[in-house]
């Protein structure tokens, strides 16, 4: 990792930690007025808005853990330090996601039979501030690194999501005012319940991917594979392992066939040559194998009998 690079990572390590601390606070005291407000105005939209800020707080909270304890060094029990587990952390989010969206989903379906009387007033007002809330919590999240790390993204779709949550709430306040649709109170919550749902389950399958070690989304094995025949030097390619460890951070390994006269020295920049290129495609762990023409175990990319690749030549 150059010098430059890690500087910039802790930089924006640091304004990720700011900007979920403060979110979490604001949104941790929100969640508390949305619970009461909900009670008090009989209102399933709010208490829905609040069962999605609840599990904003945990989003929030764990990708403030995730850099508390990712920041612990790797020790002799894990090499890798604490990384995996941020990944964890955005699966249990998503897992928690979709239990809250289904208890929102049999709240609703009682309501459409039976719509309660809602205090549609007090349901208006809340509605709005937390649209407050999350307009201000967004504004502070983009001031982090939204674009690479899954957790800093997973906590700011949860707030877009929120968003609409109170969008949704406003509407169904208003329709309840005017029109008295008292069927708009659940139907917003179901609204939010699927917006719940979709995010839950986009988390869920993201950190599914990468816990099985699946190659990392942008990067493409052939591609791969065809930047480091091109380095001068390489004869041949095989048994290729990209991986995610944490967000941001991806890992490969593989063989490289190189003429066997050369010395130790010339094939040392020939792996330097090649680790270079895989940090322009954005892999900072490189762990290459070393062979002659002779020591060629198979013509696969792949491991043996995984898959039937055909070397070209």
């Amino acid at each position: 990792m150059s010098e430059h690079h890690s500087h910039h990572h802790d930089h924006t390590h640091g304004a990720n930690k700011k900007a979920l601390t403060v979110s979490l606070i604001l949104i941790g005291i929100f969640m508390l007025v949305e619970v009461i407000g909900g009670v008090l105005t009989n209102s399933l939209a709010l208490l829905s808005d609040a069962g999605h800020m609840l599990s904003d707080a945990i989003s929030l909270l764990v990708a403030l853990m995730a850099f508390k304890i990712g920041e612990r060094t790797a020790d002799t029990e894990r090499t890798f330090g604490y990384k995996r587990f941020e990944i964890l952390a955005a699966m249990f989010n998503g897992a928690t996601l979709i239990v809250i969206a289904i208890a929102i989903f049999i709240g609703a379906i009682g309501r459409f039979i039976n719509p309660p009387e809602i205090a549609s007033t007090g349901m208006l007002v809340i509605a709005v501030i937390g649209l407050l809330v999350n307009l201000i919590v967004a504004k502070i999240l983009t001031s982090g690194d939204t674009h690479d790390n899954l957790n800093m993204r997973g906590a700011f779709l949860h707030v877009l999501g929120d968003l609409f949550g109170s969008v949704a709430a406003i509407v169904a306040a208003l329709s309840i005012m005017f029109f008295g649709w008292g069927f708009m109170d659940p139907l917003a919550s179901v609204i939010v319940a699927i917006l719940i749902t979709v995010s839950g389950w986009r988390v869920l399958r993201q950190s599914l991917h990468v816990l099985m070690e699946g190659v990392p989304e942008g990067i493409s094995l052939d591609k791969l594979t065809k930047v480091m025949n091109e380095v001068e030097g390489v004869e041949g390619v095989h048994h290729v392992h990209v991986w995610t460890i944490t967000s941001g951070f991806n890992a490969m390994s593989g063989h490289i066939v190189v003429n066997g006269q050369l010395n130790v020295h010339e094939t040392q920049k020939i792996i330097q040559a090649v680790e270079s290129k895989m940090k322009e495609i954005d892999i900072n762990h490189v762990t290459l194998q070393v062979e002659c023409k002779h020591n060629r175990h198979s013509g696969h990319i792949l491991c043996d009998d995984i898959a039937e690749v055909s070397e070209t030549t």
